[in-house]
């Protein structure tokens, strides 16, 4: 255990510069990191505790690393599935893969380049994955290892890849390209085979023109010698690998999607763009000898169907006791404009259209069989949607849906905010899965999952982790997050405290904002009391509790004035104004020097005193789980539409909630249902305002009055209540918080939004000798103000004393707007604010005890046990300050950053200590060491760093953090070194040994008079020593680094020397092969150039010299 000592801070220092702001500095120096430390004040009484606080933390403890990732994948692109193994894969347009096997099997990986998959293709029951990406690409991806990485890469040069086909138990893929031609890869060495299946010698002789790119590549079922090449413009070529020629070709005069075999190999079935199907006989290729339009219109007079819309991907699988399933995705008519995508399922005579809430990216048929010449009896289907993954059962006649096990409705309303609470109290997970358990859905299909490959255990880590996402929609989500996994533990829906808007009122009503006004921009939640609190987009707080019983009872509901008119918005000079306003300072109202876009007049009359949305009059039924205690609104003043809540806080055991945003802050007790102060960040400093500011005009005393009356039963002094609020300005309606004073620093003075608060036991003012309860209040400008809380001096007079608010008087400063607070007791240990133990409101049992109310004051009133003094930590977005309270000087100074601010800024225990993490708008992950400030982690982490990110990015404790790295994906990440060491364990395994299963016997006739007589070699066909090697030029072989990352699994051993020695030689290989290349072709032009001098020698052998 490291002992700091203030002294060897000192040495360390080297350049010198001015102390902390608030407590004249001796020393001071450059830290690591660009920031810098410095000790500030006297090593006065209130400095010497310095020397005794032991700080455990060091920078060995930390380390950056992904951990896992949830969700949807972002802008999916194909599918693929292994039928042994049971796992899924999904690629992306940003070039990521998600494989997915059991729950707790989800594994995310990146192909460097960020080009789109176009296919995916499992090497089945092999742990390996093959994956063509829009950069003409192919790569092997090794998945017997948890992290899974690349083997091999092989780049097309001259030609697009636009299909890719892997027969089972082979170990060469066929590659069509975009010019028609067909190539050959050896998987194991990833090297191009000379055998090329071009497209001149594949069609017809007499064709003029060509045939497309391959749309579709597939080995006959009867005969792995035949390869069945689909071509766009409507040609079907069954091409003979040994004897190098077309076998059949047929001929259709509409464009094909994709092709299916029977599994007996006589027949295969087209896709077209017309919306039909043809069904083709190898016997009789001339013309199909089935065609049907499925939702194609009958013609009365004998004509062909009308077509449809393009039929995109057709399966035909076969089943043993019962018709085949013919399986589309399209194919609709045109005339139904708002017809949804669909899925039809053909099964005999019944056609079954299952309409999509989403557009179709791909599907699956899953089979029992991996053998494409066997019965296939498919057992379900694979839908991918754009947003959504559904399995369809396909073994009950009403097709219904799997339950999906996966946490992929992350996105199902936009992600507004999160917040992440790791080593929460054990007993929440179960409390609210058992609320949130009564809301499942009926229909569901009763078989198990069928993605089920994989495996997973829970690992070392056991402490609960809840992740709570809020939404657009204004419903918020809680999700059970321990040891890797994700689990929806229970959906609140924070709208229903509101009446619907009914639709054209949009224009005549007080709304802020048109679309989503019920979007949540802020959460608060005190895991200990339960309870729960959000900050709307529209202005308003809504305070929950939580009950395990159902209630039926009415939604009380506050309305609180925070506005600041401004009378002349470009007059600069100050104005003096009397302590109160009077009747001859009363002005005419203009409502045209607002200076607000949001100011709508409806019917003439200015908008005042109304909020902006309405909250149900009627009692409503609340069922168990969080239910609103109270609804908190801002309404609109004189024209002025209210701004949106920058900050909020909650005490459950003071029984008080307190939001700011860029007018001012209110404080309201939530046990008595009363507003306790509304006013303007200006009003807040009293006579210790440190810029001496004055409002720019003389205030209204109208507006006094009605401050007054609304705040008539919480006696508040005048002083406080003096006015409302500086210039509202039309924020825009993004869902960050309020960093505008140092994002632009438009309108500086006449704007102070209220960024942090923060509830404590804590040292009020400097001669105080207890401590006492407080609220700490962060502006934009850097100010923290802190205002003391008179609380009734017993709890049986709670319900009925009021609660005082007032300023202290205190006022600290820090550059940038404030971020964050915390407390560390005097032996540096994190203090955490008082809070009451959870009992239910609504709880049948009315005995005494269950009505009394537990506090847990975490803080000792007595001094003794307290210690005489603590440690403030305070954030901003520019740097952090450790002030020593009571006395409040400033210990320690860190500028974080000088060119950029932090987005996030969160005090976290880690390894039974404590320190300070932030998040940097470059992209910075730094932690400093409390209470000194030194700095331990500095990392650039993600280079550009986007509105979602900032808006999403949150810190926990046990070194955890997480961000939505998409808007349908959240990346969780550890800044702990212990998590990064322990990561291999909580992973799962992609890949199990399982046994392949047995082909089927075909019986002796069978073997005798179906299919072809004898084996297939590939190796023969394709191999170097037949077909030669492929241009160089053409594709170009990459080593992966995948096969780095194995021989680090068998780190220094014999077997990683070899696969070294392996991956060297074939590096050395490919040098020497482009070696050869190249005296082959020096040695070719030096023949052309003997043979051409011959020639002319020849000719010139017989003349005379005059006759040249």
């Amino acid at each position: 255990m490291k002992k700091f000592n203030f002294r060897k801070v000192l040495d360390g220092l080297t350049a010198s510069s001015p102390g902390g702001s608030s407590g004249g500095g001796s020393g001071g120096g450059s830290g690591a990191g660009g920031g810098s430390v410095h000790p500030g004040g006297t090593a006065g009484a209130a400095g010497t505790p310095r020397d005794e606080i032991q700080e455990t933390l060091t920078s060995d403890y930390f380390q950056i690393c992904k951990t896992v990732r949830h969700g949807f994948p972002y802008l999916p692109t194909a599918l693929a599935f292994d039928p042994v193994q049971k796992i899924l894969a999904i690629g992306t347009r940003t070039g990521a893969i998600r494989i997915l096997g059991r729950p707790g099997v989800d594994c995310y990986c990146q192909h460097e380049s960020g080009a789109a998959v176009l296919q995916l293709q499992f090497l089945i029951n092999e742990g390996a994955l093959v994956s063509a990406c829009a950069d003409d690409a192919l790569h092997l991806w090794n998945l017997r290892q948890k992290r899974p990485a690349i083997l091999h890469s092989l780049k097309f040069n001259r030609e697009r890849i636009t299909y890719c086909h892997l027969p089972f138990q082979s170990k060469w893929l066929y590659v069509g390209t975009e010019r028609g031609n067909t190539h050959i890869v050896n998987i194991e060495s990833f090297i191009l085979s000379g055998y090329v299946i071009m497209w001149n010698k594949a069609i017809e002789l007499s064709t003029k023109t060509h045939p497309g790119p391959v749309v579709h590549l597939s080995d006959s079922p009867r005969d792995e010698g035949k390869l069945l090449i689909g071509y766009e413009n409507g040609t079907v070529v069954l091409w003979d690998l040994r004897s190098k020629r077309a076998d059949l070709r047929a001929y259709y005069d509409e464009a094909i999607h994709s092709v299916a075999w029977h599994h007996e190999g006589k027949q295969f079935m087209c896709s077209h763009s017309d919306g039909s199907l043809t069904l083709w006989n190898l016997k009789s290729p001339n013309r199909p000898f089935q065609t049907t339009i499925p939702h194609g219109k009958v013609q009365r007079d004998g004509k062909k169907p009308e077509s449809c819309k393009p039929i995109l991907k057709v399966e035909y699988k076969t089943c043993k006791n019962s018709e085949p399933f013919v399986i589309f995705s399209g194919g609709l008519s045109y005339d139904k404009a708002c017809r949804r995508p669909s899925l039809t399922i053909m099964h005999g005579k019944a056609i079954t259209v299952l309409e999509m809430d989403h557009p179709i990216v791909d599907f699956l048929t899953l089979c029992e069989t991996p053998y494409p010449n066997e019965f296939q009896e498919p057992y379900a289907v694979v839908v991918l949607l754009e947003k959504d993954l559904i399995v369809v059962d396909l073994t009950q006649s009403n097709f219904p849906i799997f339950e999906n096990p996966y946490p992929i409705d992350i996105h199902e309303s936009p992600v507004t905010c999160t917040e992440y609470f790791a080593d929460c109290p054990p007993d929440l997970i179960p409390v609210l899965y058992s609320v949130g358990a009564k809301h499942k859905k009926q229909g569901y299909s009763n078989k198990e999952w069928p993605i089920s490959g994989g495996a997973w255990n829970l690992g070392a880590q056991t402490y609960p982790e809840i992740i709570i996402t809020g939404h657009a929609d204004g419903s918020v989500k809680f999700w059970d997050a321990s040891a890797i996994t994700l689990q929806m533990l229970y959906k609140l829906k924070t709208s229903k405290v509101f009446e619907k808007q009914k639709v054209g009122e949009g224009k005549a009503t007080a709304e802020i904002v048109e679309e989503d006004p019920f979007a949540v921009q802020m959460m608060y939640w005190c895991p200990e009391s339960r309870i729960f609190c959000v900050a709307g987009v529209s202005a308003y707080v809504v305070v929950y509790r939580f009950s395990k019983h159902e209630v039926n009872t009415e939604i009380a509901s506050l309305e609180v004035r925070l506005q600041y008119e401004v009378e002349d918005i470009i007059t600069p000079e100050p104005e003096i104004i009397p302590p109160f306003p009077d009747a001859s300072s009363q002005l005419p109202s203009l409502k045209s020097l607002s200076g607000s876009t949001n100011t709508v007049a409806c019917e003439g009359t200015m908008k005042d005193s109304i909020p902006c949305l309405s909250v149900k009059t009627r009692p409503v039924r609340m069922p168990p789980g969080y239910q609103a205690d109270l609804v908190i609104q801002l309404v609109w003043v004189d024209g002025e539409p209210p701004q949106q809540i920058t900050s909020l806080a909650v005490n459950s055991a003071y029984g008080l909630v307190a939001f700011g945003n860029c007018n001012g802050l209110a404080v309201v007790d939530f046990m008595q249902k009363t507003v306790l102060l509304s006013m303007g960040t200006l009003d807040l400093y009293g006579s210790s305002d440190p810029y001496q500011r004055q409002p720019r005009s003389p205030r209204k005393s109208k507006q006094f009055a009605a401050g007054l009356t609304e705040l008539s039963d919480s006696p508040v002094s005048l002083e406080l209540e003096r006015c409302k609020s500086p210039t509202s300005e039309n924020r825009e309606n993004s869902f960050s918080r309020s960093r505008s004073s140092s994002v632009s620093s438009i309108d500086r003075d006449s704007k102070e939004a209220i960024t942090a608060l923060y509830f404590m036991e804590s040292f009020a003012r400097k001669n105080d000798s207890a401590v006492s309860p407080c609220l700490w209040v962060g502006t934009g400008l850097g100010m923290v103000l802190i205002l003391s809380l008179n609380l009734p001096a017993s709890d049986d007079l709670r319900q009925s004393e009021p609660v005082m608010v007032s300023p202290s008087g205190t006022v600290l400063t820090l550059k940038g707007a404030v971020l964050t607070f915390a407390c560390l007791d005097c032996m540096g240990t994190l203090t955490h604010p008082p809070y009451e133990v959870w009992r239910d409101p609504h709880s049948a049992d009315d005995g005494e005890k269950t009505r009394k109310r537990k506090l847990v004051m975490h803080s000792p009133s007595s001094s003794q046990d307290m210690g005489d003094h603590q440690f403030a930590v305070i954030c901003s977005e520019k740097q952090a300050k450790v002030f020593s309270l009571p006395s409040q000087t400033c210990l320690y100074v860190h500028n974080i950053t000088e060119t950029s601010f932090l987005l996030r800024a969160d005090v976290v225990t880690l390894c039974n200590s404590v320190c300070l993490a932030c998040f940097c708008a470059n992209g910075h992950i730094m932690t400093l060491s409390l209470p000194s400030l030194r700095p331990l982690l500095d990392i650039n982490y993600l280079p550009v760093t986007d509105m979602r990110i900032a808006r999403t990015f949150c810190f926990t404790n046990e070194g955890q953090a997480l961000y939505l790295s998409s808007p349908t994906e959240i990346q969780r990440l550890t800044y702990s070194q212990e998590m990064c060491d322990n990561l291999q364990d909580m992973l799962g395994d992609l890949f199990t040994p399982v046994e392949t299963p047995e082909a089927q016997n075909r019986g002796f006739l069978k073997g005798l008079f179906g299919g072809s007589g004898q084996a297939f070699d590939r190796e023969e066909l394709f191999g170097e020593a037949t077909a030669g090697k492929a241009s160089r030029s053409l594709a170009q072989h990459i080593p992966g680094s995948g096969g780095i990352e194995g021989v680090r699994g068998a780190a220094g051993g014999v077997i990683g020397d070899l696969t070294r020695a392996r991956i060297a030689l074939d590096e050395r290989g490919q040098k020497l092969g482009e070696l050869d290349e190249r005296t082959a072709s020096m040695m070719a032009s030096a023949e052309a150039f003997s043979k051409h001098a011959h020639e002319v020698m020849l000719k010139y052998k017989d003349k005379k010299w005059y006759q040249f």
